[in-house]
């Protein structure tokens, strides 16, 4: 194995002259906010309301706490390097980035899985919904998305620890991921991407394929629905569907080809690092009648008590 050189990776890849950045670092602080506050309000609303006891709430919950977790793995160091002069990251930071970005959005995709799969037995086998998806299985389904996204996750951390970096290492990127990193490889790296295209691209489209295949055979059975009972459920599913879209395919744009060359990976990977997360709690409370009920409820409550 050549000689490991590189104690440190430098970003390259921000957003322009210094001014545009200043414009990107008040942005992206903008946007953090907003994840936060976004994410907070549906997860408190969840907890402190009966929402909670209901499996599509419950998988809610978890989504809002991996948009939190996930972004503040990203954007908080985003934020700082836009209004630093130096933008350096030590290597074992960077691998520590890198596993945990991957293990959070592994984790992410499986919620939204379970969240599919919660949808499809509620509308295709409703009178069967309460002994399939009871609680012990809502936490079984969480536990494996756990445990999936870690053996995803610690299979590219091995792969990439493995890989000499021994000559350049500027990354034209934000944040330490596997194809901005392949690039410094002193080796021939076509091996390397394939299997990178195996673990995350294929992964990622297989999913995003079976979530919206089970959306689908969802659609057609609301045919048989009534009117009331169609219009509730599409609702609930359109937001599901928002959802995936935002955050699957700018994934199946970075991780479905090869390192090398130009991409726009820097500019797709905005999409689910950020506007994703952002996005998730609007579309999940302007969409859902029971959740602005419950929002008034507990935030009506909260407010009453600090009066008193």
């Amino acid at each position: 194995m050549e000689k490991q050189n590189v104690t440190e990776f430098v970003f390259t890849g921000h957003f322009g002259s210094k001014q545009t950045e200043l414009v990107f670092f008040f942005l992206f602080l903008l946007c953090y906010l907003a994840v936060i506050m976004g994410n907070l309000i549906i997860l408190l609303t969840i907890l402190c309301s009966h929402l909670i006891e209901q499996p599509m709430y419950y998988f809610l919950c978890h989504l809002s706490l991996m948009d939190l977790c996930y972004t503040s793995t990203v954007v908080p160091r985003l934020i700082r390097d836009l209004a630093a002069t130096r933008r350096s990251i030590s290597y074992n930071s960077c691998m520590a980035q890198l596993f945990i970005v991957h293990w959070l959005a592994a984790v992410e995709m499986f919620i939204l899985v379970s969240m599919a799969f919660d949808r499809y037995v509620a509308i295709v086998k409703p009178l069967h919904y309460m002994v399939i998806v009871n609680r012990k299985r809502c936490n079984l389904l969480i536990a494996m998305g756990w445990g999936l996204g870690f053996c995803h996750s610690i299979a590219l951390l091995l792969m990439v620890l493995n890989l000499p970096f021994c000559g350049p290492n500027q990354i034209n990127h934000y944040v330490c991921d596997i194809k901005p990193l392949l690039k410094l490889v002193c080796k021939d790296i076509r091996l390397v991407s394939i299997l990178v295209i195996a673990n995350s691209g294929t992964v990622v489209i297989v999913i995003f394929v079976v979530l919206f295949a089970s959306y689908i055979v969802i659609l057609y059975n609301l045919r048989m629905r009534s009117s009331a009972g169609r219009r509730k459920a599409l609702s609930t599913c359109s937001s599901h569907i928002m959802v995936v879209v935002l955050f699957f395919v700018p994934c199946i744009f970075t991780y479905s080809f090869p390192a090398g060359g130009k991409n726009k990976d820097k500019e797709i990977s905005v999409l689910y690092t950020v506007i994703a997360p952002m996005l998730n709690p609007l579309i999940y409370t302007l969409r859902n009648k029971e959740m602005k009920i419950a929002m008034g409820k507990v935030w009506g409550r909260m407010s009453h008590s600090r009066l008193r």
